[in-house]
């Protein structure tokens, strides 16, 4: 007689603090002249990253977004008639150490038509705190099976597969689980620029299945 079966998802929450922060920057420029409005954008992208790299190891990367350059037309049935040109450019930013956030944020809006946007708590791709969830899931998937497998008199005895969430199939495969991470709250508001870190929730789940000794009834 073969080994009864026992299905099982294991899910785990964890609620942890941000690791990095993403700031975005975009920096605009208008002119009549093309060669112009080039020069005001490298400009005023130049000072930007400056302020940025000023904050030194407190900044973990910072990216530059592209750059458009863009004819600006008077009419919008004239479409050969340019009256001027418009020069957009942006960077991200990612920071490491929160305390300088609101010096960062204040100093790149002071800039001439300079918009900021962040920051946007996050965790890292590579963070171990992913790792935990799904090690948290697992075994919380092996204890739910235990306690079924009590509840009817017996106990687990080995592990028939493990899977993402959904992905459970008859057929035999590696071991994967998934992990994903929401942010608790979005970035702060308010002229002081006294940022409070978003707690980072993260979630995991796993189905297993898991065969059991034989049941004991009465």
């Amino acid at each position: 007689m073969p080994e009864p079966v026992i299905s099982v998802r294991g899910e785990a929450t964890l609620e942890v603090e941000p690791e990095i922060a993403l700031v975005w920057v975009t920096v605009v420029a208008r002119d009549a002249n093309r060669h112009r409005v080039v020069e005001l954008l490298a400009a005023r992208t130049g000072k930007a990253s400056d302020t940025i790299k000023g904050f030194g190891d407190a900044i973990e990367k910072l990216e530059s977004q592209p750059v458009v350059v863009q004819p600006v037309f008077k009419d919008a049935r004239a479409r050969e008639k340019v009256s001027g040109y418009s020069a957009r450019a942006g960077l991200t930013v990612t920071v490491r150490d929160f305390a300088i956030l609101g010096e960062l944020v204040t100093g790149l809006a002071d800039g001439d038509l300079v918009t900021v946007t962040g920051p946007d708590w996050r965790l890292r791709p590579n963070s171990p705190v992913y790792r935990a969830a799904r090690l948290a899931a697992a075994q919380d998937a092996t204890t739910r099976a235990g306690e079924y497998a009590e509840a009817f008199g017996g106990r687990i005895n080995g592990l028939v597969e493990a899977a993402d969430t959904g992905m459970l199939t008859p057929q035999r495969g590696p071991v994967a689980f998934a992990a994903r991470a929401v942010s608790a709250a979005g970035a702060a508001e308010g002229p002081t620029f006294d940022f409070e870190p978003a707690k980072q929730t993260v979630t995991a789940q796993v189905e297993a299945r898991y065969t059991m000794t034989a049941p004991q009834f009465g």
